[in-house]
This record gives C-alpha cells, structure tokens and sequence, in this order.
C-alpha cells in the first residue's frame, strides 16, 4: 500500500486547480484540448503532457466524443456509460485537468455535420491555442471518425459564418495527431516529443482512475487477467502501457531537450503537426510548450 499512498499523498501536495495556479497569469495561460474517442483516449495519448502543462498554471480539457457505453464485456448502455463517466471525473481530477464526456453511443461514431459543429463549438468555448487528438488512420472506427471530426474542424473554427452561435478564433490552433503505430499510408511522424519522465507515475495513477477498461474490459478483450490488489494494479499498468522510446521519437527529444536530458529520458509523449491549423516555427512550437523552455 507504501506505493498507492504515495500518490494520494502527490494529489494533494500540488495545487491542480485548472489553471488557476498563481504560477501564470490567466491572460497569459495556453489552453489545451485533447479530443478522444473514448473516456482514457485523451489520457492515454497525452495524460504526461496535460500534467506538465497543468502543473505550470495552464488549462486543458480533456472530450471523450462518445460516452463509452459499448466498452465492457459484462455491461453496457446507461449502466456503463454513468460508470465511465465517473471515472472520467476521478481521472480529470488526478491528471488536473477538466474532462467532458458527451453522450455519443460507443462504436456508432460518425463524422457528421452536427457533431463537427459541436467540435468547433468546443474548440472555441475553450479558446483552444492547442488541439491534440488520433490520426485517421487507426483500427478503430471511432477513432478514425473522432480524427475526420477534428481535421474537418481545423480552420473552421476561425470562420464567423460558420456556428455563428459561437464566436470564431482570433486565430487557428495548432493542431496535434497523438502518436501511434499504424504504418499505412504513412507512420506517424514525432514532430514535437516531450519528455514525461518524471510525471509518468502520476500519469499512470490518474489512467487506473478507469477501472473498467484497463482492469476489466482490455484485459478480457486479450484473454489476460490484471492483478486484483490495487497496488499490483498500478505497477501492472505501468509496465503493460509502457510505450517504447523509438528511435525517431528520441531524435525529436534531442532536437527539442538537447542530446544529453534526451538520453536521460525513460518515457515521452509526441506528436504530429496537422498540416490543416496553424503552421509553426520552432520558436512557436517553444513557446506553446513551455516545457521545452
């Protein structure tokens, strides 16, 4: 239980009041959104670089676009979706970030027009200098169907004609493909790496936060069991989600940390310019990810 307090403990001991910290002045704050397809998508993809930027005064916002109602192998429908929901919460509170989960069916994702707009609506609401979500091409329909919403909503959302309901962006965020595996048409690109050595503990504790799927519902889906005791939970996830430093991603950590923090780095998230938001110059790119400073 030693590991487990220790965490409870780092929750309390740092102020993860959603850019609120008297770090930073909120003028001066970056807002970050990560849109998943499902509550644990945002977490998984970019949880280590939400703490940072949380942890220095900024505000992200997590959007699950579908409630996760499908994701179980023993429960569904409204049961499930409430029980996501709320470990959605428990998570946002752990990462430090704001989480919202809409009341889309899992595995019924589509790009529409009604949801586009609601994208835009939520890019702009939180005057999004950062967009991160999936590239669109993924195993998964909704993921791929989350990135088409996202991509369809890059420059839109700086277009007053249209959802006039909502006012337009001064300016295009730049916009973010999280990383993953998948080689065709082409492998993903690490762009922009952040090293989250030392924030992946509280990233990993902030992930257990959804139970149902890391414990439940993705063991199953691999014929696997995870650990019952709760502190064995933790350090299975860590080892199970690990995500291997390849070579091209330690190259973007050299770039942007210098050869010499980027050898120390064990862990790290990266990312992917979206050619379709704002194109940046380094000197951009450091300034939206103070971390790099």
């Amino acid at each position: 239980m030693k590991y487990l307090l220790a965490f409870v403990v780092l929750i309390f001991c740092h102020d993860y009041s959603y850019g609120q910290n008297d770090k930073i002045k909120q003028e001066d704050a970056i807002n970050v959104v990560v849109i998943g397809a499902h509550p644990d998508d945002a977490d998984i993809k970019a949880g280590g670089t939400a703490i940072q930027f949380a942890k220095m005064g900024h505000n992200v916002l997590f959007v699950s676009l579908t409630n996760g109602d499908a994701g179980h192998q023993s429960m569904g429908g409204g049961a499930l979706a409430k029980r996501r929901r709320e470990e959605a919460k428990e998570a946002g509170e752990r990462f430090g970030v704001s989480y919202t989960v809409l009341e889309n069916h899992d595995g019924e994702l589509m790009a529409t027009l009604d949801l586009r707009k609601e994208v835009i609506r939520l890019i702009r609401r939180w005057n999004a200098d950062i967009v991160i979500s999936h590239r669109p091409n993924d195993y998964h329909p909704d993921h791929r169907n989350a990135a088409i919403l996202v991509q369809d909503a890059a420059y839109m959302v700086i277009v007053p004609n249209v959802v006039s309901d909502t006012p337009p962006l001064k300016k295009n965020p730049l916009f973010l493909y999280a990383q993953d595996n998948f080689q065709k048409p082409y492998p993903f690109r690490p762009d922009i790496a952040i090293d989250i050595s030392d924030v992946l503990d509280q990233k990993i504790f902030a992930m257990a936060a959804h139970e149902s799927q890391f414990f439940e519902w993705l063991p199953w889906t691999n014929s696997i069991e995870a650990p019952a005791d709760k502190e064995e939970r933790i350090e299975w996830l860590k080892i199970s989600r690990a995500v291997p430093i390849t070579p091209p991603v330690r190259e973007s950590l050299v770039k942007w940390y210098g050869k010499e923090k980027a050898s120390a780095a064990t862990a790290a998230e990266s990312f992917e310019i979206c050619e379709y938001g704002k194109k940046p110059t380094e000197e951009e790119i450091r300034k939206l990810f103070p971390m790099l400073q």
